[in-house]
């Protein structure tokens, strides 16, 4: 005997109604209105009842190649194995920008003097649960962004600066954890998401719709 919907974990009808929102979308079921909409009200409510009764009237169940497409699109890359263990970033009257798919160091290590750095862990791999920046600013501003799915501390220290961290850590115990420490002087350090997961998870609908047609 199933268990009442009503008695399930929130977080895995959210998840299941969803997964069923993107999929029938990209073949062509939904409009792109109509999945916002439902979209919107998956990510909102807190009634398992009104989120599975989005998914009620949708045919197409989701497979393995959509699990595959949303494994590697919208999880964060965790990859156990070989990296660097400490990682340097230097800028002197200059920036960097570290984006793209890259492999994270154990420890990144950041001196900007009237300078900036852009570091992005949207697409990057992770191999180690634990990653520290420890990060050095005079007369600068870095910018850190992060996945929605990985948890975030800040521990840095500011003189006459700021850190500013609009990051939401995730609920998932499992998910690797971004700790930044070190000294802010008259220097700005911002630590938030480059992309919401909505707009992560209408990317991903996009992308599917234009592979399926």
């Amino acid at each position: 005997m199933p268990v009442a919907i009503e008695d399930r974990p929130i977080e895995a009808v959210r998840e299941e109604v969803i997964d069923k929102l993107i999929m029938n979308y990209s073949h062509g079921k939904l409009s792109y209105e109509a999945f916002e909409r439902r979209l919107d009200t998956a990510m909102e409510s807190n009634s398992n009842i009104e989120i599975s009764a989005l998914a009620d009237d949708l045919e197409i169940e989701v497979d393995k190649s959509y699990v595959d497409s949303k494994k590697k699109d919208l999880s964060y890359h965790f990859e156990p194995g070989h990296t660097e263990e400490v990682d340097y970033i230097v800028n002197i009257f200059s920036g960097c920008n570290r984006s793209g798919m890259w492999n994270v160091a154990k420890e990144i290590r950041v001196f900007s003097v009237f300078s900036g750095s852009d570091i992005d862990f949207s697409n990057a791999k992770f191999s180690h649960p634990t990653v520290r920046i420890k990060l050095f600013s005079l007369f600068s501003g870095d910018n850190i962004y992060i996945p929605e799915d990985v948890n975030v501390v800040s521990k840095a220290f500011c003189v006459f600066g700021s850190v500013d961290n609009t990051a939401p850590s995730s609920n998932n115990i499992n998910a690797p954890t971004i700790i930044v420490e070190g000294l802010s002087i008259f220097s700005g350090i911002d630590i938030k998401i480059k992309r919401t997961i909505k707009e992560r998870f209408v990317a991903f609908a996009d992308s599917m719709k234009n592979m399926f047609n």
